[in-house]
């Protein structure tokens, strides 16, 4: 699936199948409301509307089902007619996996995506993450042509006309963002270094007219980045706190946005074992989900003040490494005894929220993770741990993941109970957790809350996205659909205002956002 060019239009226009191979798919009742008329074109001569009817007739979801209607040239597939309340109604993972089974092969092939108009964002997301970019295969370098798939939506249901020229430019803003995430995750790290990262957020920076502030190095520790540095130090390429900042005129509010950019993670000193190491060059995959919404936020039209801070660091083992034992001054002013050096994303998220609470002046701190292994137990491998001190966006949290496809349940937010985990006897606390069978995933985002203040009047979101950043051993980009579409309402594009959940009146009547308070409003 890699080196396919992915384009979405408002009409793919009428072919042969056998020239251009076809995957209709949606779920069955909307399926069955597609006219011939509509399909005639890209399924004749091949095809009848006999053999159509017939082959919708034959489609048993249970929950997913396809049918070849021309050798593999042509197929159709059916989505589940039903999903539950933790699922999103577009049945967004089960779009990947038909996708990577059904979509026959060939150089230029289309997909006709038949769903409701509310259902596009997450349905297109879920397309792009059946085609990653990263590949180090050798057969794909001597195949140089370049792929296309060509993606038509169908929209049935209420609000069912054409799909406008900027839902196009949305989808495609969002699925190249989902992309990029997934290629800088999939990429090892003898590429993607920190310094390869930090190019890469350059090179976003410069097609947005935006110079980063990057601090790194030596000047970390210079300035008390004691988190960053001190898990990135052993490391031949430096760790580095890197912002993108955007500032528009007539902004009501600062957001930030802090990503975990561990590059690679050896678990430093506490190594890891060497059926746990492996996959973790996909620990950076908070970091790569904040640049590739970053760029499509600003591309749409974000309206308020958005930073996005990377704290970039590879957890080596070295000389120079941190100890256990060695305590580090972060830049809260806290001071951290390091018990575990595997528990290292926490501290170079502390210094990234510190950074965006004292210097950037956000209202709004999300942070974004791979930060520990128990979300996989505690929320599974398809929805995102969230940890908020907001009830109120927790909730939002949970709406998003259902309307973007990047599903998220939350965690137990009790810091009175768990933030004793880290006592210390020498130091403010400790990195790692006493007891690991109490809320360990929990514990960790409290850590990181805790050097902004359990009492700060903001809002503090974070989120673990360990688990669901990959799928096998491949990166799915998770993250950004969440991000585009939580932050929705604080974005000019109308699809974007469609999927969010904040600033809703109807949310705001039942009490799920109150818009009236600063600490909670986003628009």
């Amino acid at each position: 699936m890699a080196n396919v060019g992915l384009q979405f239009q408002a009409s793919a226009g009428d072919a042969d199948p056998q020239s251009r191979p076809l995957l209709l798919l949606g779920q069955l009742h909307h399926l069955h409301r597609v006219p011939w008329s509509h399909v005639r074109g890209k399924l004749q001569p091949r095809v009848t509307e006999e053999l159509w009817q017939a082959a919708l007739s034959t489609l048993n979801p249970n929950p997913t089902d396809s049918c070849p209607l021309y050798l593999n040239y042509a197929t159709v597939a059916a989505l589940p007619s039903r999903v539950s309340r933790h699922n999103s109604p577009s049945a967004a993972h089960f779009i990947t996996r038909l996708v990577r089974t059904c979509l026959p092969p060939g150089t230029h092939r289309c997909i006709l995506m038949v769903c409701e108009r509310s259902d596009a964002f997450a349905s297109a997301c879920a397309l792009a993450r059946a085609f990653p970019l990263f590949t180090h295969r050798s057969g794909a370098s001597r195949r140089p042509e370049k792929k296309t798939v060509t993606v038509e939506f169908f929209l049935v249901g209420q609000d069912n006309g054409p799909v406008e020229v900027s839902t196009l430019q949305c989808l495609t803003s969002a699925t190249e963002g989902v992309r990029l995430a997934a290629r800088i995750v999939d990429t090892p790290c003898n590429e993607m270094n920190t310094d390869t990262f930090l190019e890469e957020i350059k090179k976003v920076g410069k097609e947005l007219g935006i110079v980063p502030t990057v601090i790194r190095d030596e000047e970390l520790k210079a300035r008390g980045f004691g988190g960053i540095y001190g898990v990135g130090k052993a490391a031949i390429h430096p760790p580095a706190l890197a912002v993108l900042s955007h500032t528009p005129d007539g902004a009501t509010q600062t957001i930030a946005w802090v990503g975990k950019g561990i590059v690679y993670d050896t678990g430093g000193l506490s190594m890891k074992g060497k059926t746990t190491m492996p996959g973790m060059k996909r620990d950076c995959g908070g970091a790569a989900a904040v640049l590739g919404a970053f760029r499509a936020a600003v591309k749409q039209g974000f309206k308020d003040t958005l930073h996005a801070v990377f704290c970039l660091a590879e957890n080596s083992v070295g000389p120079n490494a941190t100890r256990p034992d060695d305590i580090h001054l972060l830049y809260s002013g806290k001071t951290v005894e390091i018990n575990n050096t595997d528990a290292e994303g926490r501290l170079v998220l502390a210094d990234g929220v510190s950074y965006a609470c004292k210097d950037l002046g956000a209202d709004i701190i999300l942070d974004m993770a791979t930060l520990t292994g128990a979300q996989g137990i505690a929320t599974g491998k398809y929805h995102a741990a969230v940890l908020t001190n907001s009830a109120e966006w927790e909730a939002a949290c949970v709406k998003a993941g259902r309307q973007c496809g990047d599903l998220v349940h939350p965690l137990v937010y009790c810091p009175e109970l768990h933030f004793s985990e880290f006592t210390s006897a020498v130091a403010d606390m400790k990195n790692s957790v006493a007891d690991r069978d109490n809320s360990p995933s929990s514990c960790a985002g409290l850590f990181i809350a805790s050097h902004i203040g359990f009492d700060w009047p903001g809002v503090w979101v974070h989120l673990d996205i360990a688990a669901p950043v990959h799928a096998g051993e491949r990166a799915t980009g998770f993250g950004v659909a969440l991000l585009l579409a939580l932050f929705g309402q604080a974005s000019e594009d109308p699809l974007l205002n469609l999927v969010s959940p904040l600033g809703c009146e109807a949310d705001a009547q039942e009490g799920d956002v109150e818009r009236d308070s600063k600490r909670r409003r986003l628009v």
